[in-house]
């Protein structure tokens, strides 16, 4: 039970670092610190996107509009936490 475990952790950690990058790139391209044209920056970004998008896209629909703050982010990240600690807590138990 540990190693399947500790895989689900990894990919909760894996996604949150993805997420928390995706983020970093859209502040840096919308303040125009690093160029979203390069093709490096805009393959990243293209990534980054279709990787986090599926578990942000249903967040900003439910969310009200906020102006130019996107707080889905931070509503993912914290939900993933949550299940992580859930899973953990309760797999523990079983063991």
């Amino acid at each position: 039970m540990y190693p399947f475990l500790w895989l689900f952790n990894q990919i909760i950690a894996i996604y949150s670092f993805l997420l928390i990058a995706h983020v970093i790139l859209s502040v840096l391209i919308s303040f125009g610190i690093v160029n979203s044209r390069q093709p490096f920056v805009s393959a990243v970004g293209e990534f980054l996107y279709r990787i986090t998008e599926p578990l942000l896209g249903p967040i900003r629909r439910r969310m009200p509009n906020l102006g130019p703050i996107d707080v889905s982010p931070v509503v993912l990240l914290l939900a993933l936490q949550f299940v992580q600690i859930a899973v953990n807590y309760y797999a523990r138990g079983l063991l």
